[in-house]
């Protein structure tokens, strides 16, 4: 199994940049003999006696032969990543030389590390707990300032500070409950049932805001799915070609064109979104174009935002009413955008007079790119962008999720008891229930299956 005991007796060496041909390679090595497993192949100063976090200047050699130049970067523990005495061999990165240097480097007693192993180390080591583990995975693969943020403020504690301090507080209850039941005889009560039951209901708030921000956290780690609606030739891909800048889409004056979905991803405000250009949505005897409309309304039900796009000239009030009616059959109505287009041929105040009633409907070109500064602005705040601008915490991970969903269905059970004329025992145990699950999410409490999972998605020399 992957996970390893504290402080342990083996030293692990894995590349920690990507591989492949480039300018720099950083090799790293980590545990109780990693500076001295570095030194007996390093000709320069003698690492054994330098001080933690300085670098420097040498040459690895194998029987006097220098295979390259490197920098050595040295960290003692238990002031480095893992806690563990590490070293990390900046060389160059030929594909010759790394290979040359980690082979070197296990003949010399290190062993290849395994996938995820020096973060693993750092979290049985006690320099992280389990979600900030986690973070660190998720702000390797974070591709927008967004994304970044999130795992960014993941990883310096504020969700674990914050589940700590719940669960501590329920823990001196659970205490005082355990101690009731010690005096089960003398039928007292140490643990005020009200004060319990406020606490509970506290941090039931916490614990249902971080489960509704989910959906926010998942869109923004994963980018925001939208689907870009309407009839055949009203300009969806024009649309999806502007906010790209790019001819992605097939434009053509042909109805129908767009046979299947498109999909493209655009940064917009540090947030990613997944344009969707779909077949258009009509009434067709052509089979394959009844395929691509199937396929758009399957889009629109797994998407987050609808934009359906309509050209005023064509569409009635009454028809788009119709049409909205339709679309939130597979979609909340909350999340579709109506978006009138080619302003360049129109009147925006006779048509904001035409479709009167019909709220938050946007005007734009997208020929001529009028109004989409505004159409972004829209899209932002559809994906309440401006949550990310408070220090609110915001998880992304499925397994956080039903580990908060697992605590506040205890917390309710407990609730509920407390309502009973039952002894504490089964308060106790709901309790303590409600505890290991808030523990599983910071590494409190944990297996090694789950470890092994969590830890084998890591890139090796992570």
């Amino acid at each position: 199994m992957l996970p390893v005991s504290p402080y342990a007796e083996d030293t692990i060496v894995a590349l920690a940049t990507p591989a492949g041909t480039g300018a720099i390679a950083v090799i790293r090595l980590s545990g109780p003999e990693a500076i001295k497993i570095c030194n007996k192949v390093f000709f320069g100063k003698d690492l054994e006696k330098q001080a933690s976090h300085t670098v420097h200047f040498g040459t690895i050699r194998e029987n006097d032969v220098i295979i390259d130049e490197v920098l050595a970067t040295v960290f003692i523990a238990p002031s480095s990543y893992t806690r563990e005495n590490s070293v990390e061999v900046s060389c160059h990165a030929s594909p010759y030389i790394i290979q040359k240097l980690i082979n070197l480097f296990i003949k010399n007693g290190a062993r290849t590390a395994k996938p995820g192993e020096f973060t693993l180390r750092a979290f049985l080591n006690g320099q992280l707990d389990l979600s900030q583990a986690e973070a660190v995975a998720d702000l390797i693969a974070s591709r927008t300032e967004a994304s970044h943020n999130m795992a960014l403020k993941q990883l310096r504690g504020g969700f674990s500070n914050e589940l700590k301090a719940l669960r501590q507080q329920l823990i001196d209850f659970a205490a005082l409950i355990e101690l009731e039941l010690d005096f089960a005889e003398e039928d007292v009560e140490f643990a005020n049932r009200p004060q319990l039951k406020a606490l509970i209901g506290s941090i039931q708030s916490v614990i249902r805001k971080l489960i509704s921000s989910f959906d926010l956290g998942n869109a923004i780690k994963n980018g925001i799915p939208v689907v870009i609606s309407g009839k055949p030739n009203v300009g969806k891909s024009t649309l999806l070609n502007a906010l790209l800048n790019e001819d992605r889409a097939i434009v053509s004056e042909i109805a129908g064109t767009t046979r299947d979905t498109i999909e493209d991803e655009i940064n917009i405000g540090g947030i990613n979104f997944r344009f969707i250009d779909t077949a258009g949505i009509r009434e067709t005897s052509d089979k394959i174009e009844a395929i691509g409309v199937e396929k758009a309304y399957e889009k629109i039900r797994q998407s987050a935002l609808v934009i359906y796009l309509f050209d005023p000239e064509e569409t009635s009030a009454t028809e788009l009413k119709a049409i909205v009616d339709e679309l939130s059959a597979h979609t909340s109505t909350d999340s579709i955008l109506l978006v009138a287009n080619k302003l360049d041929k129109g009147n925006e105040a006779e048509w904001k007079k035409r479709y009167e009633g019909l709220n938050g409907m946007l005007f734009i070109s997208a020929k001529d790119r009028i109004h989409l500064d505004l159409f972004t602005e829209t899209l932002l705040q559809k994906a309440h962008a401006d949550q990310l601008n408070n220090d609110e915490t915001v998880i992304s991970n499925v397994r956080h999720l039903e580990a908060l969903q697992k605590t506040n269905e205890a917390l309710d059970d407990t609730l509920r008891l407390m309502e009973q004329p039952f002894g504490g025992e089964l308060l106790a145990f709901e309790i303590k229930r409600a505890l290991h699950h808030l523990g599983e999410i910071t590494g409190d409490i944990s297996n090694e299956d789950l470890l092994d999972s969590i830890f084998t998605r890591f890139c090796i020399g992570k």
